[in-house]
């Protein structure tokens, strides 16, 4: 694996280079494997942070847990709750900020804050002829290219190697609880979840795990705020969700993080062998997807809209839940299961072209993660 160390370097190596290039960051996703790859994550540091301006612009090797430390320090935090992979992927190494952006990872807080992408306010890369581009601003107002934005936010590395990110970020949480439900069958948590999401209590957190930290099923709502708001709401969901059962109230600011950590990190399906796929549909759906597919382990998160899923080597979810529209993505595997079901969702033929003809106006010569997103 070589390291590049800055901007500069980087875009002379991208400038003269005739064969691919796999780009990591810190490669805690097992995306690219290492061996050969070139990494970005010597390209670190704090370039701006305001936090009355509540922005933060850093270099894209940084890792992911400084930032978060550092926004910690002035009572503030990345709005997209991301995740840590490694738990999942058994993979070492720091997970950075540049790898946060390109696969646009984004945790239970989600349906409520928006994606790691609708926190992103600006970027640098450079892309397949070895320039520099920077797009977007360092303030919220400054929205000049926000479309440019967004898109290398999801794109794996293969529009452009990011240099530079910046974040608009939000306050913490005076206080959180956690609600728990316990012994739900799918259908009826998520019935629940849908009941608290559709009521005006801000619920910032919905999951169900059928095998939860206990060891039997939970089902799980994050309450976050001023203090005698989160109290209020509480009382008001309590008696909303009533009849789904007694509802448990966790207000311990350990125990709840610890819930939503693992949540967030999908720690119940880490162990073992399997493969984990995760799966994106309307909430309705998620039940009729772990039905289909015949996991080993689930996990529903965003009210049932997205489904982690644990399941024997080399299984074809897509084949076991085709009719239910949505996205089924690779998430660990062997690298063979990769190449013979494709990591992402295959897209329908106008959009394949679409994405195409854009890869190729980023990266004419076909550097960038070849064979990654089709």
């Amino acid at each position: 694996m070589s390291t590049i160390k800055t901007e500069a370097e980087l875009a002379q190596y991208v400038a003269a280079a005739t064969d691919p290039i796999r780009v990591i960051g810190g490669g805690t996703r097992g995306i690219v494997g290492m061996d050969g790859a070139l990494s970005v994550a010597g390209i670190a540091g704090v370039e701006l942070y305001e936090p009355g301006a509540l922005t933060i612009v850093v270099k894209a090797g940084t890792p992911v847990a400084e930032v978060e430390a550092l926004l910690a320090k002035s009572g503030q935090r990345l709005p997209f709750e991301p995740m840590d992979h490694r738990v999942l992927t058994g993979q070492g190494g720091t997970p950075t900020v540049g790898g946060m952006v390109a696969a646009n990872v984004s945790g239970p807080r989600r349906f409520q804050a928006g994606a790691c992408r609708d926190s992103l306010i600006g970027v640098r890369f450079v892309d397949g002829r070895g320039q520099v581009i920077r797009n977007g601003g360092r303030v919220m107002k400054n929205v000049t290219g926000y479309d440019l934005v967004k898109l290398m936010a999801g794109s794996f590395g293969t529009l452009g190697i990011l240099t530079e990110v910046a974040f608009k970020v939000l306050p913490m949480p005076e206080t959180g609880v956690t609600l728990i439900l316990r012994g739900l069958d799918d259908v009826t948590a998520v019935a629940a979840l849908s009941r608290a999401l559709g009521s005006p209590f801000e619920v910032n957190g919905a999951a169900n795990a059928p095998v939860g930290m206990g060891g039997a099923p939970e089902t799980l709502l994050r309450l976050e705020g001023f203090a005698g708001s989160v109290a209020y709401r509480t009382d008001k969901l309590c008696a909303l969700l009533a009849d789904f059962g007694t509802v448990e109230v966790v207000d311990d600011t350990a125990a709840h993080d610890r819930i939503w950590a693992w949540v967030r990190d999908v720690r119940g399906l880490s162990e073992g062998g399997d493969d984990i796929w995760r799966v994106s549909v309307k909430p309705s759906d998620g039940p009729a997807v772990a039905a289909a597919a015949r996991p080993n382990g689930a996990l529903y998160d965003w009210g049932g809209g997205l489904v982690w899923l644990r399941v024997a080597p080399g299984t074809d979810v897509r084949a076991r839940i085709s009719g239910i529209a949505g996205h089924a993505t690779i998430v660990r595997a062997s690298a063979e299961t990769r190449t013979q079901l494709g990591m992402f969702n295959p897209e329908p033929a106008p959009v394949a072209a679409l994405t195409r003809g854009v890869r190729q106006q980023f990266d004419p010569k076909g550097l960038f993660n070849p064979g990654l997103m089709g």
